[in-house]
């Protein structure tokens, strides 16, 4: 289990810095999904921020109270904060959730849950961090039950600068349901139309 800061998650320059771009779509379908709809007066945890432009995003679209992104690369929190332009975040690089020492009313994590090696660990640490009533919305594609996760896994370990381990979807629900969480699992799919490039970029050359 990463138990320190990195300097990036991946071994790949273009791959790093692409995912912002890549992922927009999906983080639009994402917010247009969330129950809540007026954060106003809420505080808001993004677990595994990158370079940050997932709050972004969220406040441009519906504004919050303040906000805090948390990684372990400490090179894409330094881009999160030289990209932030006044919003009421504070972007952090941070090796363990229980540094942080404060409370959220909502939380959201995009392609990370299917890091943490310790999901317990993680379903506790969330737990102990959300508000009475909070919600934490974690989406991921990656997860042993994808028919595609067999020729993905390998190739995500081949640029990660992490340990990329092999859960299904009930071991993460599981890790939730066995911490005293109610939780919701669901298929995530955007309506939109989005672009392919990163998954043709990473996975075509590595045929």
């Amino acid at each position: 289990m990463v138990t320190q800061l990195i300097n990036t998650w991946t071994r790949e320059p273009l791959e790093e810095s692409s995912m912002t771009a890549d992922h927009t779509w999906i983080w639009r379908e994402m917010i247009s999904a969330i129950d809540e709809k007026d954060l106003s007066k809420q505080k808001v945890l993004d677990f595994g921020c990158n370079q940050g432009g997932f709050l972004r995003l969220l406040f441009d679209q519906r504004p919050f109270a303040a906000g805090v992104g948390i990684d372990l690369a400490q090179k894409a929190v330094d881009i999160a904060e030289a990209r932030k332009e006044g919003r009421p975040i504070d972007y952090r690089a941070v090796a363990d959730l229980a540094e942080l020492g404060e409370t959220f009313d909502l939380a959201f994590s995009h392609e990370v849950i299917y890091l943490i090696e310790d999901l317990a660990r993680h379903a506790a640490q969330i737990a102990s961090v959300l508000k009475p009533g909070g919600n934490y919305y974690a989406v991921t594609c990656c997860h042993k039950d994808s028919p595609l996760w067999a020729s993905w896994r390998p190739k995500i370990q081949a640029f990660s600068n992490i340990n990329v381990p092999d859960h299904r979807v009930e071991d993460i629900s599981s890790a939730f349901r066995r911490g005293g969480s109610r939780r919701r699992c669901q298929p995530f799919s955007g309506v939109g139309l989005h672009p392919v490039g990163r998954f043709e970029r990473i996975f075509s050359k590595r045929r």
